[in-house]
Formats: structure tokens, C-alpha cells, sequence
């Protein structure tokens, strides 16, 4: 197994000649621009990180992996690796044909050969693969609201893989990682896959695991798409940069893995241990709710704390690559160090700090202790999450017409300013159908793609420190959502439902606009004609009716205060 893993392995790229030439060739073939999820995918198809795919599935690989884990050969594989696009765009596309994929700046990446097209159904996807419909889980909502309706499989040709202009040093194909290891000599290398920071508990795990596997330790962050809210990949790699010098020397290094990962539990970690396979590793770390997406809408863990590791375990003969289970690593205050939490001895005391606290301690500025954090590590934390006070965050107001929305808004942004200390815009929706959505019509994707470009607005206002508010109607729960994760990568998203009921807009409204959509004179209409989704979870409920606005703007207030957004 050894020996395998280090020797190079198939990669889909042409020669350099070919390419060129390719490249001329594919301008005048219809060509589908990329999304990240899907440059993330062709990357590792293209550089034998998805060995043994030879492009993206086909329909009858697809149904034997969302059933069964494996290609129509009987390999196995446990996720789909799918082009998803848009109806319009399938139907100008037949089977036998060629397509140019171009990344997001129009470069060209890849040619597919179209070999199958077809219309899945995604909530069996999601159930075979993922285990559940529900949207909590935040693949299973891409993959329903978010994802391209038809599917199109075949093999691809590589041209030119992605640029990268960060850590270009930090970034290896599978054929480099093997070619470093053959050069130091590493035989048997054990992988920690992680999308966090490491703190010294997880030095302490990946060094006990390195020794007791007899092997070197590859540290295999993923840098390309992680859950939503996860700290951004730039910080996470100086993190790790910062811990390098913790590890013996010449016995760890780090490389950057460009995945877009599922969060797929179970499947997911038997679908990282084939492409540590592919990256010449021996060995993988599989931890305690390994690629665990977290809750569900009910409260309860998508997947059990175990189930990864039974199916790595019951797989891991073909897979090709040995486990090693995750020990849970507390430290122990009477002995001043880290051991495995079943090896502690009764009564000891135990000290902790959850991922929720040690986010409670950056955003408020409190001491994180040196036992449990590198002092570089939470530098690096404190530069990229200032205390909550001074980040910029969205407030989102939606609601009916007439509801009341803009009006709060404004009295908010009022209040705000009058505070002072972060610049504070309103995207009312009028004014941004006005001057960026003046093209748009009322159908749903109409109303998606307007509500998309307030939420894109208001995450670089947060992002840059600002605050967004937002007075939108947007009816749709789905959109919301997805605005909510863009603006949730930067800062705080706050949801406020202006949840007037449809007789008091009705009562409010100066314009008419309620009598002409009851006369069918306005099509589409929020209320009448068009459904309203009302906020299963808002982070705050406002009723205007029996409500004078000053007391409404300062119930947001008091919300933003609350959370340690703003400060009185």
C-alpha cells in the first residue's frame, strides 16, 4: 500500500502544445461558466485528487453512488461529483456535444464531453447521500434551493488549472505531495483533514497520532468551501503557519487542499480518505463527528458521534488508506497537560473552552488563556474577529408591503448615527429597485435575483466594517436564507420580521397598490396573488398595528445591544 501511494498518479490535463491548441478550439464551443463549488470540483478532477473519476458522473454512476456508494464499475465512491446548470443552458446542450468550462473570469479551464443529461431528483439525492431533506443542513439547501435543476456528465480535458494567487507555496497537486514525500523519504504519512484553527489541543492530538501510527504528519486544511460561518481560509492558514514550529522538525509539513466539502458526515469522511489516498497519504485522522454539519431544524445532531469512523472502518480496506481514531484531548489542570479524555484519573479537573465560548472571548475582547490557544494563533483570531462591538453586521427587515419596514429603518439608521462610530447605509427596497435592479420585472426569479443583489451589497458593507440595513419585502424563505449566509461569512446577520398583518397594509395603503392586485390589475403581489413566507426563526418579531415607530426602532436596539453589536 505503501508503495502505491507514492507513485504518480493520472492526472486529465493535455500537454502544454495541446492545450494551446485546445484553447482555440474551444472559443467557438458553447461554454458554461463555473461556480466555485464547481472549479473546486474540476480542480481535483483535473489533478487526480477525484482518482479514479475521469470527469463529472454520468447518470448511471451518479444513481449507483447516491444508492450505494460506488460507480457503475463497482468502485467505490461516496459523493456525487455533478455539473449542475441551468435549464436554459441544458437545452441547448445534447449529449455527444462539447463544452468550454471557464472560470468566473471567462477563462477557459476544461473541455467536457457531454455524455449524459438529465433532470435528478434532488431530495432522493439528498436522502441517499446526506441521510435527510432537511435544510438545516446547509448542502441539502444548496442542493434544493440553490443548485442548477439538470445534470450534465462526461469526461473532461483538462487545459489550465485554477489560479491561486494566495499561498501559492502551501498549494500542492497530489503528484507534488507524492514527489516532496518519495524526496524526504516519508513512507507512511498520516493526514489531519480539519477546517479550523488548531488550538494546542489539536497540536497535541495530530503529535500522539503521528507517533503512535509510527508516521509523518501531513496537516490537509481545506481552503476552499467549508459551512457557512466558518472563519475565512486566510486567517485559518496563518493560523496554521503560526503552530508549524510547534512539531518536531522535518516531521510535519502543511499543504492546502482546494475542496468544496459537503458536510456529509458518514460519506464525507470516507470520500476524504480516498483523496488523502490520492495525496500519497497512508494514514488519515478520523475524528468524533467527522464533517458533521452540526444541528438539525430540530435541534438533534445530523449524525452520530461515531458514525464516521464505523464506515471509514468498514471501508477502509478499499479505500486504501488505515485510520486513526481521534482521541479526545482535555487538559488536565493538576498535571498542567493535555491527555486523552478516557485515560484522565478519577478527580482530576478538567478545563475546557467550547467553540462557542472562545468565540464569546474574541468578539468581547477577553483574555484566551495560553493552555488552551497558541498566543500567535488568537493574535491571528483577534485581527480577523474584532470584538463584536466593532465588526459590521445587516440588519434585515422584511415583511408585506405597507408593513412598516422602511419607515423602522430609517428610524434605526437615525439612532445609529446619531451613536455614531460605523457608517451605517439603507437599502430600502424602492431605492434599490431604482438604481441597481431597474431592469427586473415581479416574477419570482425576478424578485430572487434583486433580493441576491441587496444581500451581495450589504455583505461587502459588513465585511468592511459598515452596517446594512435592509427593507426589502422579500417573501421567500430560501432567498433569505442564502442572503443570510453571504452576509454571515463577514458578520452578524439580524432578521427582523415586520410581521403587520395583511388587513393593516391593506388599511395603510396610500397607493392603491392592495385594491389593484384584489382587481387582478397587479399581478404577482405579495399577499394576494404571491405568496409571503413569514421567518421561522427571526432573531426579532415586530406587529406594528398598535406601535408607534420610535418604540420599534428601539426594540432593534435593545436587539443589537443584546447581542453586543452596538454599545450604549
Amino acid at each position: 500500500m505503501t508503495a502505491s501511494n507514492l507513485t504518480p498518479i493520472p492526472e486529465l490535463y493535455v500537454s502544454a502544445d495541446s492545450a494551446a491548441k485546445l484553447k482555440l478550439e474551444a472559443a467557438d464551443l458553447p461554454s458554461w461558466d463555473l461556480t466555485p463549488r464547481q472549479i473546486c470540483d474540476l480542480e481535483l478532477l483535473m489533478n487526480g485528487g477525484f482518482h479514479p473519476l475521469k470527469g463529472f458522473l454520468g447518470q448511471e454512476d451518479y444513481d449507483g453512488v447516491v444508492r450505494e456508494m460506488r460507480l457503475a464499475d463497482g468502485t467505490l465512491w461516496p459523493m456525487p461529483i455533478t455539473l449542475d446548470v441551468s435549464e436554459a443552458f441544458a437545452a441547448t446542450i445534447e449529449p455527444g456535444q462539447d463544452i468550454a468550462l471557464r472560470d468566473q473570469e471567462g477563462v477557459i479551464l476544461a473541455i467536457m464531453s457531454v455524455t449524459d443529461r438529465w433532470t435528478p431528483d434532488r431530495l432522493a439525492e439528498a436522502r441517499g447521500v446526506f441521510a435527510t431533506e432537511d435544510t438545516a443542513h446547509p448542502t441539502v439547501n444548496f442542493l434544493v434551493n440553490r443548485s442548477g435543476p439538470v445534470y450534465l456528465g462526461g469526461p473532461i480535458t483538462g487545459i489550465q488549472q485554477p489560479v491561486h494567487y494566495d499561498f501559492r507555496s502551501r498549494r500542492n497537486t497530489p503528484n507534488e505531495l507524492r514527489a516532496y514525500f518519495r524526496k524526504l523519504g516519508w513512507r507512511r504519512i498520516v493526514a489531519f483533514q480539519t477546517r479550523n484553527p488548531l488550538h494546542r489541543a489539536h497540536q497535541e492530538l495530530t503529535f500522539r497520532a503521528a507517533r503512535e501510527a509510527q508516521a509523518n504528519l501531513l496537516i490537509h486544511p481545506v481552503v476552499g468551501m467549508t459551512k457557512p460561518g466558518d472563519i475565512d481560509h486566510f486567517t485559518r492558514v496563518r493560523c496554521y503557519e503560526a503552530v508549524l514550529d510547534q512539531y518536531p522538525a522535518s516531521t510535519t509539513t502543511l499543504s492546502l487542499l482546494n475542496l468544496a466539502m459537503r458536510m456529509g458526515g458518514p460519506r464525507e469522511a470516507v470520500w476524504h480518505g480516498i483523496i488523502r489516498r490520492n495525496h500519497g497519504c497512508t494514514h488519515m485522522i478520523v475524528g468524533r463527528d467527522h464533517a458533521g454539519p452540526g444541528k438539525d431544524s430540530k435541534g438533534n445532531p445530523f449524525y452520530g458521534p461515531y458514525e464516521a469512523q464505523e464506515l471509514f472502518g468498514k471501508h477502509q480496506d478499499e479505500i486504501g488508506v488505515e485510520m486513526v481514531d481521534f482521541k479526545q484531548m482535555v487538559y488536565v489542570q493538576e498535571k498542567a497537560q493535555y491527555e486523552p479524555r478516557d485515560e484522565v484519573e478519577e478527580g482530576m479537573t478538567i478545563l475546557d473552552i467550547s467553540g462557542t465560548e472562545l468565540r464569546r472571548r474574541l468578539q468581547e475582547g477577553l483574555e484566551v488563556p495560553d493552555w488552551f490557544s497558541f498566543p500567535a494563533v488568537v493574535a491571528e483570531l483577534r485581527k480577523s474577529k474584532p470584538a463584536r462591538a466593532r465588526q459590521g453586521f445587516t440588519v434585515f427587515f422584511t415583511g408585506l408591503s405597507g408593513s412598516g419596514k422602511s419607515t423602522i429603518a430609517n428610524a434605526l439608521m437615525t439612532k445609529l448615527m446619531e451613536m455614531g462610530g460605523r457608517p451605517v447605509t439603507l437599502l430600502d427596497g424602492d431605492v434599490v429597485r431604482k438604481h441597481l435592479s431597474s431592469e427586473l420585472g415581479f416574477s419570482k426569479e425576478h424578485r430572487d435575483i434583486n433580493i441576491r443583489r441587496i444581500g451581495y451589497v450589504a455583505s461587502e458593507i459588513t465585511k468592511n466594517g459598515g452596517i446594512a440595513l435592509c427593507a426589502p419585502i422579500a417573501p421567500y424563505e430560501a432567498t433569505r436564507g442564502a442572503v443570510r449566509e453571504m452576509v454571515e461569512a463577514y458578520g452578524a446577520f439580524v432578521e427582523v420580521h415586520v410581521a403587520t398583518s395583511l388587513e393593516e397594509c391593506e388599511r395603510r395603503d396610500r397607493k392603491g397598490l392592495y385594491k389593484l392586485a384584489r382587481e387582478g390589475k397587479i399581478k404577482e403581489f405579495t399577499g394576494i396573488s404571491d405568496p409571503y413566507e413569514a421567518p421561522k426563526t427571526p432573531e426579532l418579531v415586530l406587529d406594528t398595528e398598535n406601535l408607534d415607530v420610535d418604540y420599534c426602532a428601539q426594540q432593534v436596539i435593545l436587539k443589537l445591544e443584546n447581542m453586543g453589536l452596538i454599545r450604549a
